[in-house]
């Protein structure tokens, strides 16, 4: 009888991946003050997360041994690439011209991503989320967030 150690190779590769990321994530983190439970460092929520993300990569690579998943599937570029597009276009666009163009912006791109994307859905999800977002961090949270700025009429909201 044959018996394979892994048993799913799907959970394997995602698990070491979290575990790189989270590796990366901590040794970029290492110049930075972890601080105290009471008084904090800004490398301690950060770090956090990444132990966190970390011990999930760990717990999936166990299950790859002990349980059997799905197979690893064909990777697509689609999703990732304009995912990372739809980054790349906020970071771009949201000091000029400000939030409410770049949030509809980078989500209409990043929408894309997926095969079953339709423009009308992307059109009215980006409007409506932007405008939940602006009421939510700039009105309710008061987060000092550029809504709307164009130097050339003086706007800036």
């Amino acid at each position: 009888m044959k018996t394979d150690l892994v048993k799913s190779s799907q959970n394997l590769i995602s698990g070491l991946i979290l575990i790189a990321f989270a590796a990366i994530a901590v040794w970029s983190l290492s110049n930075l003050s972890q601080g105290t439970v009471t008084s904090i460092g800004p490398a301690m929520v950060p770090r956090t997360v990444a132990l966190l993300i970390g011990l999930g990569g760990v717990v999936l690579v166990v299950l790859s041994l002990l349980h059997e998943s799905e197979p690893l599937e064909r990777w697509h570029v689609r999703g990732p690439v304009f995912v990372s597009l739809g980054l790349i276009a906020f970071a771009l666009t949201i000091k000029v011209p400000g939030f409410l163009v770049a949030a509809p912006l980078s989500m209409m791109i990043a929408g894309w991503g997926s095969q079953d994307a339709r423009l009308r859905e992307l059109i009215i999800f980006s409007v409506v989320l932007t405008g939940f977002c602006i009421l939510l961090f700039k009105v309710l949270l008061g987060q000092q967030l550029p809504i709307l700025v164009i130097h050339s009429l003086s706007i800036r909201i």
